[in-house]
């Protein structure tokens, strides 16, 4: 039934009252051209610290983003207060297409993937040689990681006035990866310019265990001074001081760190396992004689004898294995 007529005029048409008082939404949103481009240096509980120019703005995230979220790296459009005054606060209306993504899960049979930190072009790996023991195979799982966002590794070995590098830089010696050692002394008289070497004109997430010295290291590095802690006797683990990650620039405006919280795992969840083979460049030519389909934890496997006429270290095999396996018994539950 039909309740106006076919042509009402205003008089014959209810409008219900709009209670709030306020205009209807509209799915056009505004395109925000004048949107001032920032790089976002800290997040923490829905507030994030953005860079615009040389001042340090707090703002959050614009409703019509959604469910996007936002990592140390990231760069984005703000709009609002700039003034980065005590009190004030701006809004993220974009975020622009990062150039790289560096990820992981907290385990291997975790399927949600965390985006530790965008945009950045190099990994430091931070190792101790000593207090705690270095762990070769989380080693192995940062390499695969940085391999697959395209990030550049750079192996950092501290606490080298403990235990020498040598054997651990044996291990890696096929894969021509850049490194640098460290001790306790370089820390102290702020010796650190082969770091600062490596790191000029990059952007370097610094990943590693709690208690390797990591947050020491980036201290020396920067001029703004972060917490740091120290290793349990008991467990010989470190305990974790830096609660969220932090972009900091390094002196002369000649690069950034990013520095990480610590981490128990590097999960490799988001990554293909034919992929992981590529983070092993000393074993990948010994794959070309493989069979179809190869697992690479078999007996028709070719990299046994790749490894055998010693083009690769067993070691090297081992960690690869391992990794495959672990990525197998996920799969297989």
């Amino acid at each position: 039934m039909r309740r106006y007529g076919k042509n009402p005029d205003e008089d014959d048409v209810r409008v219900r009252p709009n209670a709030k008082g306020n205009r209807p939404r509209s799915t056009i949103r505004p395109k925000h051209e004048d949107a001032a481009e920032g790089m976002v240096l800290t997040v923490d509980r829905g507030r994030l610290t953005v860079l615009v120019d040389d001042r340090e703005v707090v703002a959050m995230k614009a409703r019509e983003l959604g469910r996007k979220s936002m990592v140390v790296g990231d760069r984005v459009a703000v709009v609002g207060d700039l003034s980065g005054a005590k009190d004030t606060l701006a809004r993220i209306v974009r975020i622009e297409p990062r150039k790289s993504v560096l990820r992981r899960t907290a385990d291997d049979d975790d399927p949600f993937e965390r985006v530790v930190v965008a945009n950045a072009d190099q990994l430091a790996i931070v190792t101790a040689l000593a207090d705690p023991e270095p762990r070769p195979r989380m080693i192995d799982r940062c390499l695969v990681a940085a391999f697959d966002a395209d990030l550049k590794p750079l192996l950092v070995l501290t606490k080298s006035d403990l235990a020498p590098a040598a054997p651990l830089l044996e291990t890696y010696g096929a894969l021509d990866l850049a490194y640098v050692v460290t001790n306790r002394d370089d820390f102290l008289t702020g010796g650190v310019d082969q770091i600062r070497e490596r790191l000029a004109g990059h952007v370097t997430a610094f990943v590693g265990h709690s208690g390797v010295g990591k947050t020491t290291l980036v201290n020396a590095l920067v001029e703004r001074q972060r917490t740091t802690g120290s290793v349990n006797a008991v467990t010989g683990r470190g305990r974790h001081t830096t609660t969220s990650a932090l972009a900091l620039p390094l002196p002369g405006d000649t690069g950034w760190v990013i520095d990480t919280p610590g981490v128990r795992s590097f999960g490799l969840h988001h990554i293909d396992p034919s992929r992981v083979i590529h983070a092993f460049p000393d074993l990948e030519p010994g794959t070309e004689e493989c069979p179809r389909g190869c697992s690479h934890d078999e007996p028709e496997c070719a990299l046994d004898a790749w490894v055998a006429a010693g083009h690769a270290e067993p070691a090297r095999l081992d960690s690869l294995r391992r990794l495959l396996a672990t990525r197998e018994r996920r799969e297989g539950d």
